[in-house]
């Protein structure tokens, strides 16, 4: 939805209708994640993609019926379609994608919680009573009374629960209720990924620049100033020359963090540590041999934190790529950091 956000308010501002398709299931060999979003206008103008360009045009032709109709639609291409082929699905794909007239009132909500850098929760009505099909409610994480929207209380307030779980996890979800002839879709915006290094070493310098590539922002953590230096790193975002306590205290931590403490220094990365482990940070990871980490869980556990918290800690950092150079250790954190933000442990 980020990606789109932009337009959408240009369309909405200009009194443009707006119908929002999104990808809800796959099978097989699918171009487009479940979760991906394409909107359309009432002029015909799209952003976004369900599919990478093979079934656009049939989904922009249900999306101007629905903005007629008022009437939400779910589309279904594979290769059982007679469309098969015409779409583009003939490799093997299916696909199947909810489109709905947007309500405006959600792209104030989308907006703020995209400046306060929140994740956010979008939970559709796919399959039930045609008076409440397609109502959608919108859940920032953290935010505590549930709204009502378009679903009245009882089932707002089983959306929220379910937008909970949703968040926590991290992923779009499908959800059959169990007290109403009812189906969510959950579709899950994490904020934009940030990298948080904790000493700005060699494998620093590449590690910045493999993470500047795949689109996190980079802020570097290091109280000497040799080391934590505009000069010594040009292109990361943010560099703050702090014990980490003051650092930490001025950066958002949030579900799209990851954080890696690279000094081999216990001053400087065990008080990371305790704050990374504590918060809501999706990657903790720490340099250092197995003998090192020993001692480093033995600190860690005397300072207060649990088993639990400490459970999270990847270390030794990183993938085990067999390299030796800075540049071949960054890649492997890199690479495990990629893994735990897609959930796809080995």
């Amino acid at each position: 939805m980020r990606d789109i956000l932009e337009k959408i308010t240009q369309w909405a501002e200009r009194g443009e209708s707006v119908a929002l398709a999104t990808v809800i299931q796959t099978w097989g060999s699918s171009p487009r994640p479940v979760g991906a979003d394409m909107a359309i206008s009432g002029s015909g103008e799209i952003t976004g993609s369900v599919s990478g360009g093979c079934v656009e045009g049939a989904v922009v032709e249900a999306a101007l019926d629905v903005l007629e109709s008022g009437h939400p639609r779910l589309l279904h291409f594979g290769v059982t379609d007679q469309t098969a082929w015409r779409v583009g699905l003939s490799c093997g794909g299916e696909i199947e994608v909810f489109v709905r007239p947007l309500a405006v009132e959600n792209i104030q909500i989308w907006q703020e919680a995209d400046k306060e850098g929140k994740a956010v929760a979008t939970v559709t009505v796919i399959d039930g009573p045609p008076n409440l099909l397609g109502g959608e409610i919108v859940l920032p994480e953290n935010e505590g009374a549930p709204a009502v929207g378009s679903l009245g209380p009882a089932l707002a307030h089983q959306a929220w629960e379910s937008a909970q779980y949703a968040l926590a996890d991290g992923r779009p979800k499908r959800i059959q209720l169990e007290t109403h002839p009812i189906e969510f879709f959950i579709n899950i915006e994490l904020p934009p990924p940030t990298l948080i290094v904790v000493g700005g070493g060699h494998i620093a310098i590449p590690l910045f620049r493999q993470a500047k590539t795949l689109g996190y922002t980079t802020i570097l953590v290091d109280p000497r100033r040799l080391f934590a230096s505009q000069a010594r790193f040009p292109h990361v975002d943010k560099c703050l020359p702090s014990w980490p306590e003051k650092a930490f205290s001025k950066i958002n931590i949030n579900s799209s963090t990851a954080i890696a403490t690279l000094t081999h220094d216990p001053k400087i990365d065990d008080p990371a540590l305790e704050i990374a482990l504590k918060s809501q940070a999706f990657y903790v990871g720490a340099l250092g041999s197995r003998k090192t980490h020993k001692a480093r869980q033995q600190r860690l556990l005397k300072a207060g934190l649990s088993t639990t918290q400490l459970e999270r800690l990847h270390a030794p950092i990183g993938l085990n790529l067999g390299g030796r150079s800075p540049e071949e250790i960054a890649l492997a954190i890199m690479a495990e950091i990629v893994q735990a933000r897609n959930k796809r442990d080995e």
